[in-house]
């Protein structure tokens, strides 16, 4: 399971997520005005469809993602966002991939390059780290919700690509244009997922222990506390004792 997942799905379990429901709201408000630049119509636009099935899970009020979708379509005014991935290392030469939605470029790189260096990291070149990551829908299922040849069964039928044990949970793993099948057979199934979302799953990974691994965790909440941040992946492998106690 990627770094990020897993970090989101332990923050979420201890309630640090509800407790930043605003910025939640504003990651996916611009996440719905970026995405509706390619049609308003969530049923002809996948990454619409998607950001706005992430919003009301959130329990986002409609009105609010209608007037995102409106802006991004320029029925309404609004401000014009530029999406921005930034590349960089980590504590143990980790890679990290940031991507930033932004209304002004030169402000938001000068601050992720300070947040990189005070925290452990260094900003890296267009296309040091992107080669390690490959966009894939991930979706995490507590062991204690289902059988693993149930969920296998599940995955294979609805074209899925793979399901991977991770300690407590199942991370099943697709191609973006079959995440949302994968996900809706799931929900049919009457299983409830963890966590869900259409990331960047890096391809291997770096073990980060003792201070390290505490450093990369700070690095990660420096970067997810940045107004212009909408996503942090990482190919750190790290505890997850560690990330319950950075998380708490």
């Amino acid at each position: 399971m990627s770094g990020h997942s897993k970090w989101a799905t332990i923050k979420h379990k201890k309630g640090a997520l509800d407790a930043k429901r605003g910025k939640i709201f504003t990651r996916l408000i611009k996440e719905i005005t970026m995405a509706a630049k390619g049609g308003g119509d969530p049923e002809k636009n996948p990454r619409l469809r998607t950001a706005v099935t992430a919003a009301k899970a959130e329990n986002m009020p409609a009105d609010n993602i209608k007037r995102a979708i409106q802006r991004g379509t320029g029925e309404l005014p609004g401000v014009t966002y530029e999406e921005i991935t930034f590349e960089g290392y980590g504590p143990g030469g980790v890679a990290v991939l940031v991507e930033t939605s932004t209304d002004n470029r030169n402000r938001t790189v000068s601050d992720i390059r300070h947040v990189f260096s005070k925290n452990g990291g260094n900003m890296g070149t267009s296309g040091s780290v992107a080669h390690l990551f490959s966009k894939k829908g991930e979706i995490l299922v507590a062991k204690s919700a289902a059988k693993e040849d149930d969920l296998m069964n599940i995955v294979l039928e609805h074209g899925g690509e793979d399901l991977v044990d991770d300690g407590d949970t199942w991370s099943v793993q697709t191609d973006p244009s079959a995440y949302e099948a994968v996900l809706e057979a799931i929900k049919a199934a009457g299983i409830t997922p963890e966590h869900s979302e259409l990331g960047m799953i890096p391809s291997n990974y770096i073990k980060l222990e003792g201070q390290q691994a505490r450093t990369m965790l700070k690095l990660m909440e420096a970067m997810e506390e940045h107004d212009d941040v909408q996503n942090v992946y990482t190919n750190a492998d790290i505890d997850e004792k560690v990330m319950e106690e950075v998380a708490g």
